[in-house]
């Protein structure tokens, strides 16, 4: 009998042992499982670089001065907007990207949902094209020619007088670039997010959930427009 009662003891702790290996074998496969598509998707989406999620362009008629051309709004500006008839109007256009190479991008596929955490949004702001529209004749100025510059504001306009003028627009374009910036925060995230989500679900990613920071990387490109503002002057 107590033999019996030992064979019954034996088989038991064999089923028992059996089952504890089999749960812990799968768990530990599922949680390799899980580290292979947390690598999966994170090398996979790291190789995307810099993903661009949303553009703004906006195009601003200015009449009056502002602080961001200084004496020389003072100067010219005013004198040309109220005795000229002129307006300035400026293109300039906000890129907003995510950095996926930044070591700030992180994925935890430990839940049952793969959270991903991005990095700050990079906002590229940058000056595509500057012109002064004539009021009284109802057409667009070249303005970099220098005639037609010395008939706007006068003889005495000069090459560091124009120069002056392309800062005052570039701090103009960026005080404006970042009151946008914050405007257009929620479209940006709502656009990352239906831009990501089916990207990570395409590299095997679970039910992903994105974390936003609230950081803002302002990369400045308006200094490109005076290069380009050279180069057009040069060529005339």
């Amino acid at each position: 009998m107590d033999s019996f009662f030992t064979l019954i003891a034996l088989l038991l702790a064999l089923v028992i042992g059996a089952g504890v290996g089999w749960f812990l074998s799968r768990r530990g496969r599922a949680s390799r499982a899980n580290e292979t598509i947390s690598h999966v998707s994170l090398e996979g989406l790291r190789a995307v670089g810099e993903l661009s999620v949303f553009k703004a362009i906006t195009k601003e008629i200015v009449t009056e001065t502002d602080y961001s051309f200084g004496e020389f709004g003072r100067k010219y500006l005013r004198w040309a907007f109220s005795q000229k008839k002129l307006a300035m109007i400026f293109e300039f256009q906000i890129d907003f990207r995510y950095d996926l190479r930044s070591p700030q991008f992180q994925i935890d596929t430990s839940g049952e949902h793969t959270r991903i955490q991005l990095p700050p949004v990079k906002a590229e702001i940058s000056v595509r094209s500057l012109r002064f529209y004539d009021e009284q004749r109802s057409k667009l100025m070249p303005w970099l020619l220098p005639d037609l510059l010395n008939g706007a504001f006068g003889p005495g306009f000069s090459e560091e007088d124009k120069n002056r003028l392309l800062d005052g627009a570039c701090a103009h374009a960026k005080s404006h670039a970042h009151t946008l910036i914050e405007q257009l925060r929620g479209e940006v995230e709502a656009s990352a997010r239906a831009t990501l989500v089916p990207l990570a679900q395409s590299f095997g990613a679970k039910a992903p959930q994105l974390s936003f920071s609230q950081s803002v990387i302002e990369v400045d490109r308006t200094s490109d427009m005076k290069r380009l503002a050279s180069a057009d002057n040069g060529a005339v």
